[in-house]
């Protein structure tokens, strides 16, 4: 049975992945920050007959909990198949460059930058363990320079959440060069945007929660001869899914 690994899992569209997966025959684990949250999510998707998941009490922002983790992780598996790094923040108001203050920033790429760092670091390990690793570096199309520079481009607008978007564009070069370091070996890594979904996250506004989750999860299941090292939101390019960084 393959084995995924899912930071912020306990709700939205983490929550839905994780369903997803478990619904293809995947044992999940479910990252939480709060691990009482992690309990109630696994209690819900067990009562819809999804048995195989556990929950682990993660905070990407802090060293010590991602260690554990890793350490609880190796006491239930000797290998994982897919890590995919969900957990994020939208670092809150006011969203503008110069307005933003720098607790902002840092708070928000101690989460979205800093802490899939240190995820993947530490969990590597066990990825490395896999015949066919893949990691999903969940992105944003907002962190897309090309896409986000475009006066004619429709979420233009977007321009102002300046430090989400500028987390985001940290996270995607990461993933060029993970990917690039691991370009021998049999991981594929990824950078996918969900789309704008319906959550917390977004005030309950935008797309389905099943339809991010998709997105994510094909990228997830890619075969050995698949793309790594790409940006995808086939939210904002329906035909191939590839996105300019």
């Amino acid at each position: 049975m393959k084995k995924a690994f899912i930071t912020g899992a306990n709700k939205g569209i983490g929550f839905e992945t994780a369903k997803q997966l478990l619904e293809k025959g995947f044992y999940v684990f479910i990252g939480s920050r709060r691990l009482a949250k992690g309990i109630k999510a696994v209690e819900i998707l067990k009562s819809q007959g999804l048995h195989n998941v556990a929950a682990i009490q993660l905070d990407v922002t802090n060293q010590d909990s991602v260690q554990s983790a890793f350490e609880e992780l190796k006491e239930q598996t000797t290998k994982l198949d897919v890590l995919i790094n969900n957990a994020g923040i939208n670092g809150g108001s006011p969203y503008t460059a110069l307005d933003a203050s720098i607790e902002q920033y840092i708070n928000t790429f101690n989460t979205n930058v800093f802490g899939v760092a240190r995820v993947i670091k530490v969990f590597v390990e066990l990825l490395r363990n896999s015949p066919q690793p893949r990691i999903v570096n969940v992105s944003t199309s907002v962190g897309s320079l090309t896409l986000q520079s475009d006066p004619k481009w429709p979420a233009y607008e977007y321009a102002k959440l300046a430090v989400y978007g500028a987390s985001k564009a940290a996270l995607n070069m990461y993933t060029v060069h993970l990917a690039y370091e691991l370009r021998n070996t049999a991981f594929k890594i990824n950078a996918v945007c969900p789309g704008y979904t319906r959550t917390d996250f977004t005030d309950h506004k935008g797309g389905e929660v099943e339809e991010a989750a998709r997105r994510i999860v094909k990228y997830a299941l890619i075969k050995q001869n698949g793309p790594t090292g790409k940006f995808f939101s086939e939210e904002t390019n329906p035909e191939t899914g590839v996105v300019p960084w």
